[in-house]
């Protein structure tokens, strides 16, 4: 491989960051390519078990390169503090790289995340409120702040006070809110500028001569294709691309060098937040799931919503992104269930679809289920494919058969070395 895309073939928490932290004990470069601190990568190796939002999974490897991408939004308060964690066990962070064009979450843009949530009612779209959705909004509009700009402090001072006028405006006229202090905002983002100095740079020339040199490079998205901001179920998606497309522009990456995408499946789905999910279960199967499975969102510590691999969503994200192969997480989490289903097909009213259609018609959408029986013994300490139960490499053939892709890795736990190569 010379450049892999990891990306999310589900809602997002399919488990990238293992699959990362794995394949980048043999890179030579990590980039996170979009997202925010909205969404965390766990992550367990022999340094211990790690939250990662905004540092790239391959940090643990101190021959990677790590770099945070120009379509990445950082929250530099939360970015200090995932430094500050590594740091204390013994991670060192000399090779991470900050794209000078990545954009600040700046403390305005939470704000106006979490009243805008809380003036929605039930139309809410189950944000994290981490200011995500605003900080793209204000990328789009042209009055964002990028990571190079923390070191300019003439520009800093003329650029947020005209930003924090207007915004005081809007809190005025619309949810009643007190106006923000400017010079507060500015000495604190002046402040994380210092501190962050030695890891903004311009990543673009680096990014382009390790291609040039034919370096491994491994692209890290956040989310899943579902949550998409084109492709996925909006308006319940993030503000960012986590396909693969996403990658060429948030990396930096002529979409010609990318060699491989690995599409990151869990064995059923999950999802945390708002938005259609067919196969959700609101059943003690569903509990089960979510209990064996830990199914609690990395970031915000909200439960995740369980049910049966959904065939159809999964197919559609393996033609968005172009899946060279699968890695299908959490296969032990199905070792004691008797019948799996999977979801081929849904119904709406009189129509069928095995295409994947727009929220309107998903959010009323029932699934069409194959039942197959489960292998009711343990995965866990398997290491190679040959081993595992017949019922279980059956339900994995089925599932390539059905998203039209094969599976390169299988994963039966949460270490690096719980681990199958295909």
């Amino acid at each position: 491989m010379s450049v892999t895309a990891i990306v999310g073939a589900q809602w997002g928490d399919e488990g990238k960051g293992k699959i990362v932290d794995l394949l980048a004990t043999q890179a030579d470069m990590v980039i996170r390519y979009q997202g925010g601190n909205n969404a965390g990568h766990t992550i367990v190796n022999p340094l211990g078990e790690f939250k990662m939002h905004l540092v790239p999974s391959g940090i643990f490897n101190p021959n990677v390169t790590s770099v945070i991408g120009s379509g990445v939004v950082v929250d530099p308060g939360g970015l200090l503090k995932e430094i500050d964690d590594l740091k204390k066990a013994g991670v060192s962070v000399d090779n991470l790289k900050i794209s000078d064009r990545a954009h600040v979450v700046m403390p305005y843009h939470a704000l106006f995340d979490r009243l805008e949530e809380a003036s929605a009612g039930a139309g809410k779209l189950g944000t994290t409120q981490k200011g995500i959705g605003p900080v793209y909004g204000d990328k789009a509009t042209k009055i964002g702040i990028q990571m190079g700009d923390l070191l300019d402090e003439k520009f800093m001072i003329e650029r947020v006070s005209s930003i924090v006028e207007k915004k005081n405006k809007i809190l005025a006229a619309l949810y009643n809110h007190p106006s923000l202090s400017a010079h507060s905002i500015i000495e604190e983002a002046l402040d994380y500028g210092r501190k962050l100095k030695r890891h903004i740079v311009d990543t673009q020339p680096m990014i382009y001569g390790a291609i040039k040199e034919d370096r491994k490079i491994l692209l890290e998205g956040q989310l899943g294709a579902l949550r998409d901001l084109d492709w996925g179920i909006y308006p319940y998606t993030t503000s960012s691309s986590p396909i693969a497309g996403g990658a060429c522009t948030g990396a930096g990456i002529p979409p010609r060098e990318i060699d491989e995408v690995v599409g990151v499946v869990k064995a059923y789905s999950t999802c945390v937040g708002e938005g259609p999910m067919v196969t959700e279960l609101k059943d003690e199967v569903g509990k089960l799931l979510r209990e064996k499975g830990g199914e609690y969102g990395a970031t915000t510590g909200r439960p995740r919503r369980c049910g049966w691999f959904d065939a159809v969503a999964t197919r559609y994200s393996a033609q968005l992104n172009g899946f060279t192969s699968m890695a299908v997480m959490k296969l032990d989490v199905l070792d004691t269930l008797p019948a799996i289903k999977i979801c081929v097909a849904y119904h709406d009213g009189d129509v069928t679809y095995t295409t994947f259609p727009r929220t309107r018609i998903l959010e009323r959408a029932m699934p069409a289920y194959e039942e197959m029986p489960g292998w009711q013994e343990p995965t866990t300490k398997i290491r190679s494919y040959g081993k595992l139960p017949a019922r279980a490499k059956a339900y994995l053939a089925r599932m390539e058969e059905l998203v039209e892709s094969k599976i390169s890795i299988i994963s039966v736990g949460p270490g690096r070395d719980e681990t199958i190569f295909v």
